[in-house]
This record gives structure tokens, C-alpha cells and sequence, in this order.
């Protein structure tokens, strides 16, 4: 699994024009999945995000999780974090999981990341052509790799 987290002021989600989720400050979690993915990537990666301390104290050191300042969170399915670019200026997404894989990952890793913060999170539509729309907050962008654990 690869994730890119942003932290947010502010996020939303619409599909031809209509809202599906917004959130208030948190993380902005754009998942892309491959076949290769399983239980394991799901559970390290959601304490991960749950416990990643990328917020700031009181002091403004980010020494904060998003678990521990109750922030919401907002997650969007996104295939093309799994691109090939070595070849050609064409991407391909060979690696990215087909839905029939991807969905019940995808459905598995937003209960698991509900669990470990405690509350409901935001979604995007899976497979949908969508508008995403935040505030980044910093800028801090994190971007994580469950085969590739830096």
C-alpha cells in the first residue's frame, strides 16, 4: 500500500458535483493499493497514520499524533500512487490492484483506521472520477510505502 498524507485545515470530496465528505483539521490520505497487499499492510499502516506525530504541541514541535489531537481523517482511493514511469512518458498502472482486489482492501483499511482513531473517517468513492479539495496545513505532505518501510 502507498499512502500520501497531507495535513489539513479543511478537506472535501465530490463526485459530479455533489459532496461525499468533508472533514476539519486532520489528514488527507490519498491509498493506492496493489495485489500484493494484504492484512499486514493494512494494520502497520493505519497505527502508522493513527500514530504518526506530525501535529504540533503547544510549543510548535510537531510531536503530536493525529490521535492525540482527535483530528479527523479523510481517505481517497487513488491508483495512480502506484504509476510506472521509468518507461516512456506514458504511466503505467500495471501494479495497481484491479478492483475486485483493491475494494475489499480499501473497505478493510478504512474500518481499521476507524478502530485505531476511535471514530468515523471520511471517504471518498472508490473508482469515482472525484474532486478533492483541502487546505494543506504547513505544508506537510508524508508519503509512505507498507513494501518500502523508511
Amino acid at each position: 500500500m502507498r499512502a500520501v498524507l497531507q495535513r489539513v485545515t479543511k478537506a472535501s470530496v465530490s463526485v459530479d458535483g455533489v459532496l461525499i465528505s468533508k472533514i476539519n483539521a486532520g489528514l488527507l490520505i490519498l491509498l493506492g493499493i496493489e495485489d500484493a497487499d494484504n492484512k499486514e499492510d493494512i494494520e502497520w499502516l493505519s497505527r502508522k497514520i493513527a500514530n504518526l506525530r506530525i501535529f504540533n504541541d503547544p510549543d510548535g514541535v510537531m510531536n503530536r499524533s493525529l490521535l492525540e489531537v482527535e483530528g479527523d481523517a479523510l481517505v481517497v482511493s487513488q491508483f495512480t500512487l502506484h504509476a510506472a514511469t521509468k518507461k516512456g512518458n506514458r504511466p503505467s498502472y500495471t501494479k495497481a490492484a484491479r478492483p475486485e482486489v483493491a475494494v475489499p482492501l480499501y473497505e478493510q483499511f478504512i474500518l481499521k483506521l476507524e478502530q485505531d482513531l476511535s471514530k468515523k473517517i471520511g471517504t471518498g468513492v472508490f473508482g469515482a472520477d472525484m474532486n478533492v479539495e483541502l487546505l494543506n496545513d504547513g505544508p506537510v505532505t508524508i508519503c509512505m510505502d507498507t513494501k518500502n518501510k523508511e
